[in-house]
């Protein structure tokens, strides 16, 4: 089992309060899930392997490396996980986007998978799966089930914020899934919000609320 990641970069800190202040209006908070993903990024991609090539300056031959090996693939988890995708693009402008829709249902606070378009060749590719929020884990569960049955096998997961609980289904159900997370909160309330949390990721990032 992989052991969890919880960034405590300053940078990602610092945006991650204002990002959680309820004062925050939704243009703002767009942007910052958006600046937020993107440092996020730079750790999750640390391990990408690379390969030497000889490239031309204007002065000499230089050996360097270049990113090799699988392609990587972006799946925010609809609709939230759209707010994740132009800061991660903005350092991986090559990579493939495909998308996995869940709705959860409100009275059994269970998920369903509506929608689901990846692009081909999955067994080739680097899968790095996005959603805000990780709080009782189900869709990110549902999510990676959907993803692994096109025949991925190299996944990770991203979020912003986590719950205990989440965190747990999650490794429990995908234990070699790597996890990236921005914090960790205290717990889930009645209703299966992550609290503190930051409220509805996907009516902030959107304005629908």
């Amino acid at each position: 089992m992989n052991k969890p990641v919880i960034m405590d970069h300053p940078l990602i800190q610092h945006k991650m309060s204002i990002l959680r202040d309820k004062s925050t209006g939704f243009k703002e908070f767009r942007e910052l899930v958006s600046e937020i993903a993107m440092l996020m990024c730079y750790e999750a991609t640390r391990d990408l392997p690379l390969a030497e090539v000889d490239i031309e300056t204007p002065l000499a031959i230089a050996k360097t490396k270049v990113i090799a090996g699988r392609k990587i693939v972006f799946v925010p988890i609809l609709r939230a996980g759209l707010g994740m995708v132009d800061g991660m693009l903005k350092l991986v402008p090559a990579a493939r986007v495909g998308h996995v829709g869940m709705y959860r249902d409100p009275e059994t606070f269970v998920p369903h998978e509506y929608y689901c378009k990846l692009p081909p060749n999955m067994d080739q590719r680097e899968v790095i799966v996005l959603d805000p929020m990780l709080a009782t884990g189900g869709s990110a569960i549902d999510a990676i089930d959907a993803i692994k049955k096109r025949g991925c096998k190299s996944i990770k997961f991203m979020c912003l914020v986590a719950a205990p609980e989440g965190l747990n289904a999650l490794q429990e159900k995908h234990p070699d899934v790597q996890i990236y997370a921005a914090a960790l909160d205290q717990c889930l309330n009645e209703h299966k919000y992550i609290v503190p949390g930051l409220g509805d990721a996907g009516d902030r990032i959107f304005g629908t609320k």
